[in-house]
């Protein structure tokens, strides 16, 4: 449509300007990043073993042919992944709980840490190395 020298960047629907491809990019990984923190915090609810549970009561109902040793094996793995979630979950929430008491407790500490968990790993990494930095 355009020649290559007059090619422009997407244009940002909400407001009418251009905006590059790299911030598409960045929003999406952004937002990637988020669905996948929160389906591992999805995994730890005990819905996710209702899921489980519906999958299995839905093979055996629609696919009983199949339903097997292998299909077993798949399921006891797929339990057992939940329930080690389930309680990497718990002790995370706990050591959190633990760490913003004593956050809270110690006036010298800073409050900019305590909500620190809402943040992505990433983010996370990132303010952990520039604390370092600036601590050695």
């Amino acid at each position: 449509m355009f020649p290559k020298s007059d090619r422009r960047p997407p244009a940002d629907r909400r407001n009418g300007t251009c905006r590059p491809l790299s911030t598409f990019v960045m929003m999406f990984k952004h937002a990637f990043r988020e669905a996948l923190t929160q389906g591992g915090v999805f995994t730890s609810r005990p819905s996710a073993f209702l899921i489980l549970a519906a999958f299995t009561v839905g093979w055996v109902i629609f696919e009983p042919e199949t339903f097997d040793w292998h299909g077993v094996a798949t399921l006891v793995t797929w339990a057992m992944t939940l329930f080690i979630q389930r309680a990497e979950h718990r002790d995370t929430q706990a050591l959190q709980a633990k760490m913003d008491e004593l956050i809270r407790a110690t006036s010298a500490a800073s409050d900019d840490v305590a909500g620190i968990d809402d943040k992505e790993p990433e983010e996370i990494e990132k303010e952990r190395s520039a604390a370092r930095g600036q601590a050695g």
